[in-house]
């Protein structure tokens, strides 16, 4: 099966938009993959995460086939909203591959103070992250990376980005922000969809 065949959708993080993802959807499709990017807003973290992934879900669907598979690469926050899509909103029948980019699978300490809902639902060990990591038996069927580094400054602890399922990918980046520019990670995102795709 050709990369192209199935569409990669790109979804960016915490108050990012969609050309946060631009230079990953690029270098995709130089590749020969067909990226779709979608941002559900407001993305500052004042609407839950499940309203952003209801939002999201709603954006493929329109920009793609109703209940066509796709692959799913989420940055930061954008990775949580892709496991509400995947666990607890059908996405686990149409989601061939999935990748993480510095996302706080785990939650993360700081998250408990702050205001915005989609915030305090990544405080480590609060109900919904303990919720969402209740059906990592879902990545046995969907084949899951973690790309992560240990030098991040917003993901803390960034060992948060690691799930005990799936493969990991540790990169030496030094900031969180510039994970997804990093050729390195680029070229993983690439090299894991496409081995779906043998």
């Amino acid at each position: 099966m050709a990369p192209a065949s199935i569409p990669v959708v790109l979804i960016p993080g915490w108050m990012d938009t969609a050309s946060k993802m631009e230079a990953m959807a690029k270098h995709l499709k130089k590749q020969g993959f067909s990226p779709v990017i979608v941002s559900p807003q407001p993305s500052d973290g004042s609407a839950p995460i499940e309203t952003l992934a209801a939002q999201a879900l709603a954006e493929i669907d329109a920009q793609l086939e109703p209940e066509s598979a796709f692959d799913y690469v989420g940055f930061s926050m954008g990775g949580v909203i892709g496991r509400v899509i995947l666990h607890w909103l059908g996405g686990k029948k149409r989601i061939r591959r999935f990748v993480t980019i510095s996302t706080p699978h785990r939650g993360v300490y700081v998250a408990q103070w702050t205001w915005q809902p989609a915030l305090r639902q990544m405080q480590m060990g609060g109900p919904f992250i303990e919720a969402l990591n209740q059906h990592l038996d879902d990545f046995t069927d969907v084949p899951l990376l973690s790309i992560w580094t240990p030098l991040d400054l917003t993901i803390v602890p960034p060992e948060s980005s690691v799930l005990p399922i799936g493969e990991s990918l540790r990169v030496l980046n030094p900031a969180h922000a510039w994970m997804v520019y990093d050729p390195r990670v680029q070229q993983a995102v690439a090299d894991f969809l496409r081995r779906g795709s043998t």
